[in-house]
């Protein structure tokens, strides 16, 4: 009797079907602190402009994935040398290079911790899984970490055209319906080489990375950097904040007891030890939004108000200028909600504040995008590009916004 092996595979929207190639790539999905990743938003808070906008780590992670494995094998087409550890240590690498993300990704990642990034977290949890799985995962750390010695394995997973982003602008743009933010992923991928140990594009996959480049530009404003995700990501961050006060003078608030844990601890770098990533990994968006709603009824009003803001989409007025925000402006704002309300000086400066967002699209200083020209001599993009302005792509834009509630005027 034949015994037929069994095909593990995903369904995915944007890909089709997604593979899993190797028993250690399966085992690392089947991880607790991996699986966590289907209640992570991708996201943050962009679902309450984009209702679409409900996709997870966990798709992410997995579309990334797929993508090393084609590049993989576009590059070893092109006589690449990328033995069977270095492609294992670049699927693992691209897999767990977000699991570190705390409760709605980028929108509290130093609120729940202080100080330590996602990358961070990343990193202490692919240590713990290498202890786990008995060395097998030292590669995937060390491209992780920047330091193979094949430069192009690190640039595939970490640089300013890699995997990740190839991923996240494609997906982002479909589950939001933007279609501006819409790349060719595929076509990138086969486009890619390796020169003097670093990757490359072929010269004709050039229009394919100008539209990438403003892909990513679009993106940033029109959808991560939109106003009305960015005043409710600071609501969230606010919401914590006032909570961790409560907490702290002494007055009874409900929520999970991982999250308690992280509400009435600091905890920094030094301070991730096994048991501390443990109860990291036990936090969700389910444990924010859960204790948001019973937050809700606080006797407190600042925080009361705060919860029912993110509950209801009632969000603060934001605006956005060229310019900073003058004291004269605030000091108005805070006078006409603290009237209304009763409020204090310090509580009145949770609805009314002001803050400023930046976006570089293309960094020229820093792990530059090399187009191979046709004569075998290697450019960077914006001088190779006969369309790219150097000033507009390079140039950090500024912008500066002021948020107060909407009854002011």
């Amino acid at each position: 009797m034949i015994k037929l092996k069994k095909l593990e595979i995903f369904n995915d929207p944007i890909y089709g079907f997604i593979n899993i190639p190797t028993p250690l790539v399966f085992s690392l999905i089947a991880e607790p602190s991996f699986q966590r990743l289907r209640r992570i938003s991708q996201m943050g808070m962009s679902y309450l402009v984009y209702p679409g906008a409900h996709h997870t780590r966990f798709h992410h992670a997995l579309g990334c994935m797929h993508l090393m494995q084609q590049a993989v094998q576009i590059l070893r087409i092109k006589d690449i040398d990328i033995s069977e550890k270095e492609e294992d240590g670049l699927l693992c690498a691209i897999l767990l290079h977000d699991i570190g993300h705390g409760p709605f990704s980028h929108a509290m990642e130093h609120s729940i911790v202080e100080g330590v990034s996602h990358e961070y977290i990343s990193l202490q949890f692919m240590e713990s899984l290498n202890e786990k799985f008995k060395g097998k995962l030292e590669t995937a750390i060390a491209i992780f970490k920047g330091e193979h010695p094949k430069k192009f394995l690190n640039q595939l997973v970490s640089s300013q055209l890699d995997i990740d982003r190839l991923d996240y602008l494609k997906r982002d743009s479909f589950y939001t319906g933007v279609a501006e933010g819409n790349i060719n992923s595929e076509r990138l991928i086969t486009m890619l080489n390796v020169v003097d140990n670093e990757l490359v594009v072929e010269r004709k996959g050039i229009y394919s990375v100008e539209k990438f480049l403003m892909a990513r530009r679009f993106m940033y404003w029109q959808v991560y950097l939109h106003k009305t995700g960015l005043v409710a990501e600071q609501l969230l961050i606010s919401i914590l904040k006032r909570a961790k006060e409560l907490l702290a003078r002494g007055e009874k608030l409900a929520c999970s007891d991982a999250l308690m844990f992280f509400m009435t601890n600091k905890i920094g770098k030094d301070d991730f030890t096994a048991s501390n990533l443990n109860r990291f990994a036990s936090l969700d968006d389910v444990d924010i939004l859960s204790a948001i709603k019973q937050w809700q009824n606080s006797s407190d009003f600042t925080l009361s108000k705060l919860s029912e803001m993110i509950l209801n989409r009632e969000l603060l007025q934001i605006k956005i200028k060229n310019k900073p925000i003058s004291l004269k402006k605030l000091a108005k704002q805070r006078a006409i909600f603290m009237k209304e309300y009763q409020l204090n000086e310090q509580d009145v400066n949770y609805f009314v504040y002001s803050g400023i967002v930046q976006n570089q699209t293309y960094d020229s200083k820093k792990q530059n995008i090399k187009i191979l020209n046709d004569n075998g001599k290697v450019t960077d993009v914006v001088k190779a590009s006969d369309q790219l302005n150097l000033k507009t792509v390079s140039k950090i834009t500024t912008k500066y916004y002021i948020c107060y509630p909407k009854l002011t005027v």
